[in-house]
């Protein structure tokens, strides 16, 4: 199992970075390869994510602890993923944005397709998730403005 972790200051505070993170129809407006996610129940989601050509659902899991500002997130199938989001208040107006993300190389390198085992395929995941965090910024900026 590899391990990804990834962070961003976010010109917002707290609340509004959590509230955009438990609106599940908006992920396809910043988690790349999602085109489609909607809800089923208080802790469940189905996501129909762009797959090598194609597309596949997933259904994930989600618990909050939300004191501590955290998402946990596992997708029920293969491959199996396991993220959290973690939410560090800076000041009213800005907020840390930590996400970490277990996945097995091998399992994703064959769903996904794309870059060859190794160095290669972590640096493709780091380059997605990075940008799916900065467009979870702009997105939670705008609508705070």
């Amino acid at each position: 199992m590899s391990t990804l972790e990834e962070q961003i200051e976010i010109g917002a505070p707290a609340d509004a970075a959590w509230d955009q993170l438990h609106r599940i129809a908006d992920y396809p407006r910043f988690v790349e390869g999602v085109l489609h996610a909607s809800a089923r129940g208080s802790h469940r989601a189905r996501l129909d994510v762009a797959v090598d050509g194609g597309h596949r659902e997933f259904d994930a899991f989600f618990t909050d602890r939300g004191h501590n500002r955290v998402m946990t997130w596992e997708t029920v199938d293969e491959p199996h993923l396991r993220g959290t989001f973690a939410l560090r208040p800076l000041d009213e107006h800005r907020t840390q944005v930590q996400v970490r993300i277990e996945y097995e190389p091998a399992a994703v390198e064959e769903l996904f397709g794309g870059a060859p085992h190794g160095f290669a395929l972590a640096s493709a995941i780091e380059r997605t998730v990075r940008t799916d965090l900065e467009q979870l910024r702009d997105l939670v900026e705008h609508r705070t403005r």
